[in-house]
């Protein structure tokens, strides 16, 4: 296959790998997506670029790469977003290496996350709970749940945050949006539930390699 040499140029944004979509956040994803539908258990591949438009080629690359399945593919003017799957989780790291061949990169030239938000709201009161549930596509806000809501850039991490989250305690995925300039994640459930996960999603944003979205490629 013969690549245009634009591919060198594609900026890479987000790159992770889900070793095991959880059952909310599967369930999530084929609630939003459009393409092939997840199921829990199986591996995922997230894939974020600039300019957008070249997500095209990259889906193509992955697919015709290895046995996965896509199901999202997001073209914004600025930003593109790719997620496949499949049962193997060494289907999907093929996927997911092959594009990072086109384009010329490797996993730590990605764009390490950055956390822009990461507030608690205690004791939802139900008109509030209201407000938010009108909007989501996931699980529901209730009355007296302790709310998280995190922003981070790039956005496809907010996936990974959400999918770290329910690994971690017992929550409700309420919405996550993990495309455009910035992604967000609400997750509801008891205080202390919530809590924990808060902590371990941070902990595991600040654990991802890469480089910072000021730095220009070497």
């Amino acid at each position: 296959m013969i690549m245009s040499d634009s591919k060198a140029h594609i900026d890479l944004r987000t790159y992770v790998f889900l070793d095991s979509l959880q059952l909310q956040m599967a369930s999530y994803l084929s609630t939003v997506s459009r393409g092939y539908l997840p199921v829990g258990g199986q591996a995922c591949c997230i894939i974020e670029i600039a300019p957008g438009i070249e997500i095209n080629t990259l889906t193509d690359v992955a697919l015709k790469a290895t046995n996965v399945r896509p199901g999202m593919q997001v073209v914004e003017r600025a930003f593109g977003m790719l997620e496949v799957h499949s049962d193997s989780q060494g289907d999907t790291r093929t996927a997911g290496e092959s594009v990072l061949k086109a384009i010329q990169r490797t996993e730590d030239e990605r764009i390490k996350p950055r956390i822009l938000t990461s507030q608690l709201i205690k004791n939802v009161e139900d008109h509030h709970a209201q407000l938010i549930n009108r909007t989501r596509m996931g699980m529901m806000l209730l009355r007296g749940d302790t709310l998280f809501v995190l922003e981070v850039e790039p956005a496809g991490y907010a996936y990974y945050a959400a999918n770290e989250a329910e690994k971690a305690a017992n929550i409700k995925i309420i919405d996550v949006t993990g495309f455009g300039k910035f992604g967000r994640v609400y997750i509801g459930g008891p205080e202390a539930e919530v809590l924990e996960c808060k902590s371990i999603v941070e902990k595991r944003l600040a654990e991802v390699t890469g480089r910072s979205s000021k730095e220009d490629y070497k």
